[in-house]
């Protein structure tokens, strides 16, 4: 088992390599557009924003960095991977359900069908597939390996797309000039 587990990983080195590079440019660009975005906002008026929205991001392109780091590691069997991994996809789901709470206590922004999906909806699936994946280690570890990697690429995805409609709507409503 010791060989397998290290021989499925190995295959997915340059993916884990790639995925995890970006989920990490694209977190410290998240900081950036953060920063420069409350410098020309009151605070007081993006905080639930931005525990809403943009933190659940930052969170995406994590969790895709750290599921890529634990599956790069050269692990002798599938146990400490899928028990980590596992892990990071219940977290990522107890994230998203504090998101929609937070979501249905916003009073400044009421939420469109096309925002739950994207806040909501499409991160859970990713979480969820993350976990699920996980758990399928044990069992069928090359297929399951797929699961995972659909769940970090859409964590990916849904983060780009997250990032940019959270600064295209700060620019749009804009906001009072930075003092």
């Amino acid at each position: 088992m010791a060989e397998s587990a290290t021989s499925f990983l190995a295959a997915w080195s340059n993916f884990y390599v790639m995925i995890g590079s970006s989920a990490a440019a694209l977190t410290g660009l998240m900081f950036v557009v953060i920063t420069l975005v409350t410098r020309a906002e009151q605070m007081s008026r993006t905080e639930d924003g931005v525990a809403t929205f943009s933190t659940p991001t930052v969170m995406h392109f994590s969790e895709a960095l750290l599921v890529a780091a634990i599956l790069s590691v050269p692990w002798q069997s599938v146990l400490a991977p899928a028990v980590l991994v596992g892990l990071a996809g219940l977290y990522g789901i107890a994230l998203i359900v504090r998101v929609i709470l937070r979501t249905k206590g916003l009073t400044a922004y009421t939420p469109d069908v096309e925002d739950w999906i994207w806040y909501t909806v499409l991160p859970f699936v990713a979480y969820a597939a993350t976990f699920c994946g996980a758990m399928g280690l044990f069992v069928r570890p090359a297929g399951a390996l797929f699961v995972i990697a659909g769940g970090v690429v859409l964590l990916v995805f849904i983060g780009i797309r997250n990032a940019w409609d959270v600064v295209t709507f700060l620019v749009i409503r804009g906001g009072p000039p930075p003092s």
